[in-house]
């Protein structure tokens, strides 16, 4: 597969801690090395990471909760172009497991937004939650 570039972001809330935060993105990601801004309440936190190995653990999370074919149709909905976004809940993130949230409200502490750029991003969905049926 092409070269795959993966883009994170998620405020900090005042009553958050960054190393929580940064263990949520952690927990779906694996190691990866983020940035933190102050904004004007609290931070932002920014990372990116490359290649599919940055995706293996959520690939292996997807498969392993069984949520491979709701994934499916949130990535696809998050089709444009060569982008792929979609946003996770921070607090389930934080928790080890996976679940997608709509980019407001859902997610009391806000969601982490994920954008994924590739030159295949059919190919990749089809990697990331291959079809079940």
């Amino acid at each position: 597969m092409d070269e795959i570039k993966v883009y994170i972001e998620t405020e900090i809330n005042p009553t958050e801690s960054e190393d929580k935060v940064k263990q949520a993105i952690e927990n779906i990601f694996g190691k990866i090395e983020a940035k933190i801004q102050p904004i004007y309440k609290g931070g932002l936190l920014t990372a990116e990471t490359k290649g599919l190995e940055s995706l293996t653990k959520l690939s292996n999370l997807l498969r392993r909760e069984r949520i491979r074919d709701a994934a499916r149709s949130v990535l696809f909905e998050g089709l444009s172009g060569k982008t792929i976004g979609f946003c996770l809940n921070k607090q389930v993130a934080f928790a080890g497991h996976v679940s997608f949230s709509k980019e407001t409200a859902e997610s009391p502490l806000g969601p982490i937004k994920v954008k994924i750029v590739c030159d295949n991003p059919r190919e990749l969905i089809d990697w990331l939650t291959p079809r079940t049926v």
